[in-house]
């Protein structure tokens, strides 16, 4: 008699006894739906095989307030055992891959036009002095919006928005209450920090390298009034996210961009070197170039009025707290640490960046961009997303569905972003000499900002994974951990920026900044995931490594192709046409081996993205 294969081996119950009957159904709407288990593809990956639901696997259903019920990526699956009620033909249908998806391709317009503008200022202004000055004059209403009431806005605000939508008004006054604190808030800020651009210039800048502190003030008085607009738009995109309607609030920036454009090309109209150094702040190029982006910043929170009127609310002043906004001023205790020591680490590497050559900040601030890029198209789209949805489950405590989302967000967002990162390194200089050296821009700067993209590339799935995990803490209306967790990736950014700062040339400071960056977005995720174990347990994480592992492999396989690739276009093209043909080249090429590595894996999670080019290549 020959034994038993692994496949064959009945289980214990089985041997004993026949198979047990289902659970019963499910008595609440958003309860665990159990669901017939598909066969595993990476045995000993997925911890289902060892647990508990051997015989029927678990599949989260997480509910978007009261549509229909989809899986995780986004298809209708009916339940065993369980009659379905009948959907009311107004019932509004909403899935996790459809809202990414329009999402991705707002966030991806805006993304490209922000990108734009950069790049255009940079053909017009050259990576120098005047560069410089403009970016940390543009990173001042940022900060001061982060430290006042952005930061709070964007991580605390939908999670109690979502709550207050089962008051008796729909959370009506509530949010009343919320746009006049910070309405409030932000314009006393204004005023303040707008008299105090001096004080936050010399703050911001380190005068022993080759920065122009005061042209840096001049822009600094034309772009600071734009904090009220900043803080405007995140509480109205807040409110918008919290109703489930995600378009405008991705559009706007689209707009603020377009608007920017038009500002730069009046800016290389105006008589004169655009590349000189201007004497005075009435100067018309900086006026031209100070004025059109507060007008962009204005324009960009203007837009979503038309959508928060449409969607039924109405604004009133309405000054006073309630308790759920004195829960909001505990919860924003902790997000103001977070933010504080956040921009201590912002202000930290400004002033490492201008200590070193001419053109570090403006280098940077595009090199980040285009790491930003990715993770904005996937990353932004899938969390904004991802928010309401885990607030719903952890408002009702339900750890499994929050867990869930938790999983399958880190397992999307590897898949997409591992195999772009690998390109990014072997293609970074390419990137940098294709995009920069037009124009007025010179190819040692533009190598310069490539290298730099290149030697951070590995930073880019970390930094998706933090700022997931942030948004499960705050979801759980937990502010104290982030907090904590940024404690120690500044305590760790801090030396290793003065580290850099001292063993580097001046040229090369912005590398060693640009990699520290990406290193403490590595310690970040580690400790967030630890923390995230502790509080909700298991996270189904031997799945989401499974993916991670397969994805490393593959990765690695488009980035030696896309090695290989380079080596094949010829040197008669010259430095900037050559660059953009091997950037092309090894762009296809990496990507085409990375995720045809994962088709061939069958890696569960790319199924989406495989029947939608499918069904795309069958129409055409």
């Amino acid at each position: 008699m020959r034994p038993w294969s692994r496949e064959e081996r009945p289980a214990p119950e089985q041997a004993r006894s026949v198979t047990p009957p289902p659970p019963a159904p499910p008595q609440e709407p958003d309860a665990t739906v159990y669901i017939p288990r598909r066969s595993a593809r990476w045995p000993g990956i997925d911890p289902d095989v060892q647990g508990p639901y051997d015989e029927l696997a678990t599949q989260m259903m997480p509910r978007i307030l009261d549509g229909p019920r989809h899986t995780e990526i986004g298809e209708r699956i009916p339940a065993v055992g369980v009659e379905e009620p009948q959907e009311k033909p107004s019932a509004k249908k909403v899935s996790l891959a459809k809202a990414t998806g329009r999402m991705a391709i707002a966030t991806m317009t805006s993304r490209i036009t922000g990108f734009l503008w950069k790049v255009l200022l940079a053909w017009v202004a050259t990576l120098g002095v005047l560069y410089d000055s403009f970016t940390v004059a543009n990173t001042m209403p940022l900060i001061i919006n982060e430290l006042l009431l952005g930061g709070v806005l964007t991580s605390v605000v939908v999670p109690l928005l979502v709550r207050s939508q089962d008051d008796p008004d729909g959370g009506e006054r509530y949010t009343q209450r919320l746009i006049t604190m910070a309405i409030t808030i932000l314009g006393v800020g204004t005023v303040l920090s707008t008299a105090a651009a001096p004080w936050l210039t010399s703050l911001l800048m380190d005068d022993s390298g080759d920065a122009n502190s005061e042209l840096a003030t001049w822009f600094a008085y034309l772009l600071l009034p734009g904090l009220l607009f900043y803080g405007l738009f995140a509480v109205l995109s807040a409110v918008l996210n919290a109703k489930q309607i995600f378009g405008p609030a991705q559009w706007a920036p689209v707009v603020n961009n377009l608007v920017i454009i038009v500002a730069i090309i009046a800016f290389a109209l105006v008589p004169g070197d655009p590349t000189i150094v201007p004497s005075n702040m009435t100067d018309p190029q900086v006026l031209v170039l100070g004025l059109g982006v507060l007008s962009a910043m204005t324009a960009q929170a203007l837009f979503l009025l038309p959508a928060l009127r449409r969607s039924g609310f109405r604004f009133k002043w309405n000054f006073g707290l309630d308790e759920r906004l004195k829960e909001f001023g505990g919860l924003a205790a902790w997000i103001l640490g977070y933010v504080v020591v956040s921009q201590i680490g912002m202000v930290v590497n400004t002033r490492v960046l201008t200590a070193g050559a001419a053109g570090g900040a403006s280098i940077y601030s595009n090199a980040w961009l285009l790491f930003q890029l990715p993770y904005g198209v996937i990353g932004v789209s899938l969390l904004t997303a991802l928010m309401p949805k885990m607030s719903r489950a952890a408002a009702d405590g339900d750890d499994r569905r929050l867990i869930g989302d938790l999983s399958y967000g880190s397992r999307l967002t590897t898949l997409m972003l591992l195999p772009v990162s690998a390109v990014m390194a072997v293609a970074g200089t390419s990137i940098g000499v294709a995009l920069f050296a037009l124009g007025r821009g010179s190819v040692e700067d533009a190598e310069r900002l490539g290298q730099a993209l290149a030697v951070s590339a590995f930073g880019l799935l970390p930094y998706a994974l933090v700022m997931l995990q942030m948004r499960v803490f705050y979801a759980m209306k937990d502010s104290r951990t982030p907090t904590l967790i940024m404690v120690v990736m500044t305590a760790v950014k801090i030396p290793l920026l003065y580290l850099a700062q001292a063993v580097l040339t001046p040229t090369q400071v912005v590398l060693g900044v640009m990699m520290v960056n990406s290193l403490v977005f590595v310690v970040g995720a580690v400790l967030g995931q630890v923390w995230l174990w502790v509080k909700l347990g298991n996270l189904r994480s031997k799945r989401v490594v499974g993916v991670i592992l397969f994805t490393v492999v593959a990765s690695l396989l488009g980035a030696l192709a896309a090695v290989v690739a380079g080596w094949l276009v010829p040197d008669f093209l010259g430095t900037v046409g050559g660059a953009w043909v091997k950037l092309i080249l090894q762009g296809i090429v990496g990507m085409g081996v990375s995720f045809g590595v994962l088709m061939a894996l069958k890696v569960d999670e790319l199924a989406p993205v495989t029947r939608r080019v499918t069904r795309l290549v069958r129409r055409g």
